[in-house]
């Protein structure tokens, strides 16, 4: 497999637009409604596959009919989901969001099966194939947290494969235990919120120096509509944002890590990669959902 990506796996609920919420049991009309494949690893499963690369992805879900539906979304999104484990009586994470005119997204949320994941639940032999692993959410999967991991990790990275790490909260006490994995992946790709609550930082440039003095290659701090910034030992530069129309920002960090991994892995220098990252991140906010407007890597790269 060319990609493994591990970790959160969600079900999304989205509606737009959605200028407020009715009371009582008032009834809003809206343009559009759409469930779909979610999460820092589905998400980003997803976008990888959309990108030309194979994906196997691992993690847990529910055995309820949201998992039904989750495991059949990603299969037909082309996505190996044969070690994605299956919790009995637990239920799959999902997220209801009501996307505002102006592309946010305010979320109601629950984290399901995802709170559970462990070391145990992955497939070592299966990463130990892989040209590059994607950590998504270790800020929420703490189980991963496992120092046999972090040696496997260790391990992969020193074969030649590359880790991308990404995070999902906003809540510091679950940021600061993510902070253990740094020493062990290569890349990590925070936003700007969770980089400052991170290191208590007080601007993106800070907070991904000292990011970058915990171990990984580079830091990537995805800023919104300002962009991202690429801090390495031999680089700092931010790379600008793509014009384009915004219908929903959700998953764009997902497609973001996607475009940047699929660079790495086609040859391409961290700055290039980020590029590639920022272009898929335009495309994904051009429609409702994680994986909305994104089609090919030809698509994507014809932005830049």
């Amino acid at each position: 497999m060319t990609v493994v990506t591990v970790g959160v796996h969600i079900v999304d609920i989205l509606a737009r637009p959605v200028s407020h919420i009715p009371g009582g049991q008032d009834t809003v009309l809206v343009d559009e409604i759409r469930l779909t494949a979610a999460g820092a690893a589905a998400g980003t499963a997803v976008d990888l596959v959309k990108l030309g690369n194979d994906v196997v992805t691992m993690g847990a879900v529910g055995d309820d009919e949201l998992g039904d539906f989750l495991l059949a979304v990603l299969a037909r999104r082309g996505v190996d989901t044969s070690r994605l484990v299956r919790r009995a009586g637990e239920r799959t994470a999902a997220s209801i969001l009501p996307i505002r005119p102006d592309g946010g997204r305010p979320s109601f949320h629950v984290p399901g099966a995802n709170l559970g994941v462990t070391y145990a639940d992955l497939d070592a032999d299966v990463l130990r194939t892989a040209r590059a692993v994607h950590l998504g959410g270790v800020d929420v999967t703490f189980g991963l947290g496992d120092p046999a991991f972090f040696e496997l990790l260790d391990a992969l990275r020193a074969s030649g494969t590359i880790v991308t790490m990404d995070l999902l909260s906003e809540m510091p006490d679950l940021l600061g235990m993510a902070r253990a994995f740094l020493p062990h992946v290569d890349y990590v790709l925070p936003n700007e919120t969770q980089a400052v609550l991170m290191t208590g930082a007080a601007d993106p440039a800070e907070a991904a120096r000292a990011l970058l003095a915990e171990g990984p290659r580079g830091v990537l701090v995805t800023l919104g509509e300002s962009g991202s910034l690429v801090v390495t030992a031999d680089v700092t530069e931010q790379v600008p944002a793509l014009k384009t129309e915004v219908a929903d920002t959700t998953g764009c960090g997902d497609a973001y890590c996607a475009g940047f991994l699929t660079g790495l892995l086609h040859g391409q220098d961290v700055m290039t990669a980020a590029r590639w990252g920022t272009a898929a991140a335009a495309r994904v906010a051009t429609g409702l959902g994680s994986d909305a407007g994104l089609t090919d890597l030809d698509s994507t790269l014809a932005l830049l």
